[in-house]
Parts: structure tokens; sequence; C-alpha cells
């Protein structure tokens, strides 16, 4: 799910994410069937949110567990599949006693900027040759979003720091090289451009920058919000809005790696 692995300064409404932002999880459907779950495989679901693909996983006949540090989120996922098993843990701290077959996340790891501890437990949690599957923003994701709204707020009067506004986004190469210091294989991995429809119509970005820009948003006056929002806006609408439809620049990394190494 499209929801922070780690850390207390990214807020969620998981009612407003479920009913105008689905296309995250919808779009994770295809990284599920990357994963491939087993009947009796034992599935760790990282940055899980409110529980659907969670969910998915389990109609395998997989037993999974899935993990989000949004309360809100897990809330509504426990709501929602009563019967699965979902905890409250941070991404870059989480432990189990017994390890798991697999390790799948979806749009969840580009918000964890700790991306040594948060590999370092993925690995701990994987039985020896386990897998881990994960697709998340790759290098250049949402740039034309990002830039629109970095210049949005400069021209409102607005300090905004990039630092804050966006996440991890690296090359394919960038990560592989962090899955191999941590002992794994990578056995597939592929970067991706996927302008994503956004629901909701014309207030399609507002919406979405409501959602997944907010930390850059609530650092804002509440009286320019309007205004900066309307602003990048107008710089986005000839690459991103056509037929009454706005898109997300999504640039994607799906990956697959093996735990070779104790």
């Amino acid at each position: 799910m499209e929801s922070p692995g780690t850390g207390a300064d990214k807020q969620w409404d998981a009612s407003l994410y479920d009913e105008k932002h689905s296309f995250v999880w919808k779009y994770g459907e295809e990284v599920v069937e990357l994963l491939a779950p087993r009947d009796g495989e034992r599935v760790l679901d990282l940055g899980c949110g409110t529980g659907h693909l969670t969910n998915k996983i389990a109609l395998s006949g997989a037993t999974v567990v899935g993990i989000d540090v949004s309360a809100d989120m897990i809330e509504q996922a426990r709501r929602l599949y009563p019967e699965l098993r979902f905890e409250l843990a941070d991404g870059t701290s989480f432990n189990f006693e017994e390890p798991f077959d697999a390790v799948f996340s979806n749009a969840a790891l580009h918000w964890i900027e700790e991306q040594d501890l948060v590999t370092d437990c993925i690995a701990r949690a994987l039985k020896p040759q386990g897998r881990f599957v994960a697709e998340f923003g790759g290098k250049d994701n949402t740039q034309k979003i990002k830039g629109a709204l970095y210049r949005a707020a400069q021209a409102a009067g607005c300090v905004v720091t990039e630092e804050v506004k966006f996440r991890y986004f690296p090359s394919i190469g960038e990560y592989a090289t962090l899955l191999e210091s941590h002992g794994f294989t990578v056995t597939y991995a592929i970067y991706f451009e996927r302008p994503t429809p956004l629901e909701g119509g014309e207030n399609g970005m507002k919406n979405w920058l409501e959602m997944f820009a907010n930390n850059t948003l609530d650092g804002l006056p509440q009286e320019k919000r309007g205004e900066v929002i309307a602003r990048a806006e107008d710089e986005m609408r000839a690459s991103l809005h056509r037929d009454g439809q706005w898109f997300a620049d999504y640039k994607r990394i799906r990956v697959m790696a093996i735990k070779t190494a104790s």
C-alpha cells in the first residue's frame, strides 16, 4: 500500500485512502502475482495499509501478517478483514520470532529514509532462501508533480525544502546494490514508467496532493494552500491532464530477491 513504513511524521486518513486512491492497491495485484504465494507459506506484508493486498495474499492459502506504522490504516484493515492478523510496527525496527517464507511490499518502501535499517529487518524476517518481492517509486518518480509543487510554493512566497516533500526513489543499480549488501541475490528487477490515472475527475490532482504530499501542504500557511495547489495544477495541466483526467507521473521499480546469506 502507499503507506509509510516508518516514522510518525506522516499522518494518513485511511477512509480517504480507500475512497479516492484505490488505484494504489489495485495496481499492486500484479505484484502479488509476482510473489505467487502458496498454500501453507508464511508471508509478511510490509506497509500493508488497509489490508486489501494482505487479503489477496491470504486467499492463496498462505498465512499472512500485515504490518504498518499508521494506526489508522491498521484499524481500518482490522475492520475490513477481522480474520487476518495486522500489527502496528515500524518498518525500521520490526521483529518476529518465527521467520517468513516471503516478505512482500507494495508502494511503501519509498516512504522510508533509513533503507539500511528496513532492509536489515527484511533479511532477518526471512528464512534462508526466502524471497522478497516489492514495488515502489523509482528514480524520478513524480518528478513533474514534485517540481510543480515546489515552484508553486516558492511563487506563493513559501519556503519548502526538497527533503520534506518526497522520499526514497533509487535507480535499479542503487537498490540492487543495497539488497546485495544485505545478503540478497536479485533475481528480477525492472524499472518502468506508469502514468497513473487519478480518481476524482478534475479534483484528482488536488486529492493526490492532499493525500500523498500532505507533509508539504501542512507546512504551508493555511491561507496559502489553495493558491499553491492551483499554481501547481496550472503548471502540470499541459503534461499531466487530458480529457478531464489527471495523471501522476509514476516511475516504478519492481524487484524480487532471494536471501542467500545468513
